[in-house]
């Protein structure tokens, strides 16, 4: 695994180096860029929204491009991402570039394109080879470097099942490895005694540590792909009390696996204040506070790769910008420890 030394010998910031996905030997940039907001709009049959909002698509081809100049070779989707949106636009940046990069995706969850709407999901095998089909042609693609089962809490048989249909699928040259998207480190160990399986996506940032999962992806030898880096966008010091969000947005009404929004009324002052606890060791050496919350990341463990939401080239740019700052150092890691009470 690639060291992320903070500094050389006059002190100035390293670039954080790439990574390899577990043990699948699969290089990518430190720092992938998560698709899910690109998806747009999209929802469940009872109205709660499931997207991030309005989007604009071009702006979205844009950015991904941006990304792909500035080094990034890691993106991350799920077919159910804007009921098949996010991968269509994604695929379409790609482009003949396609190759340069490293594409994950999900699957598990079921929807209907034409409305919009995800209704339900299937852990089948049957269904496993019907959505990467389905995935491949949205792509534009012929395989998937990394396929992701998206059911978090999803029932072991079965997924001890999905783990040998995800075997034979890496056999036929349709992927190259597989993980699961899950914050449950028994379920990410199950995966793991698959020969192929090469990390595991769960969710991690400055304010929510995993520290049990972290150690298992180390144990086990697979790649801790962070999903919420920024917690949900929380870490970015763009939100404000009492900011409320758009109505097609998850964060103006939560699930209760989404904690530091309230229903209607935007950002919990709680987490504001944990966040404005940690701007000052997050923004040092000219970090943004976002830039400084991806280099906790790398420096909580030489495996992460952290996948931040995008919707602009600005924010691409940013995000991208991060790599250069390299890894917060043992004593800032130390200190947002002791701040956080930890």
């Amino acid at each position: 695994m690639d060291s992320t030394a903070t500094t050389d010998s006059t002190g100035t910031a390293q670039p954080v180096a790439n990574r390899t996905l577990g043990r699948s030997g699969i290089e990518v940039s430190p720092l992938g860029f998560g698709c899910w907001a690109i998806g747009g709009e999209w929802g469940a049959p009872d109205g709660q929204p499931l997207g991030w909002g309005k989007v604009d698509d071009d702006e979205s081809v844009r950015a991904i491009r941006r990304a792909l100049d500035l080094g990034v070779t890691f993106f991350d989707t799920a077919d159910v991402y804007g009921t098949g949106h996010s991968e269509r636009v994604l695929g379409r940046a790609l482009g003949k570039r396609r190759s340069d990069v490293v594409v994950a995706t999900k699957w598990g969850n079921l929807f209907d394109e034409r409305t919009r709407i995800a209704d339900g999901q299937d852990d089948s095998p049957e269904h496993v080879r019907r959505a990467l089909t389905a995935s491949l042609a949205r792509l534009g693609t012929d395989y998937v470097d990394l396929y992701q089962l998206h059911l978090s809490d999803g029932d072991l048989d079965a997924a001890a099942q999905l783990r040998e249909v995800c075997e034979e699928l890496v056999a036929e040259g349709l992927i190259r490895a597989y993980a699961w998207s899950t914050d449950d480190p028994d379920r990410a160990a199950l995966f793991a005694q698959g020969a192929h399986c090469a990390a595991v996506q769960h969710r991690l940032n400055v304010i929510q540590d995993a520290p049990e999962m972290l150690a298992l992806c180390e144990e086990l030898e697979l790649a801790s792909i962070n999903r919420s880096p920024l917690a949900m966008g929380l870490l970015t010091g763009k939100r404000s009390a009492g900011q409320v969000l758009d109505a097609g947005d998850i964060r103006n009404a939560p699930p209760a696996w989404l904690p530091g929004f309230t229903a209607g009324a935007g950002v919990d002052p709680a987490w504001l204040a944990r966040v404005d606890g940690l701007r000052s060791v997050l923004t040092s050496g000219g970090r943004t506070l976002a830039q400084g919350a991806l280099g906790w990341l790398w420096a909580r463990s030489p495996r992460t790769v952290p996948i931040p939401g995008f919707r602009s080239v600005a924010q691409a740019e940013e995000n991208a910008g991060a790599i250069a700052k390299g890894p917060l150092s043992a004593g800032q890691l130390a200190e947002v420890e002791d701040l956080l009470g930890r």
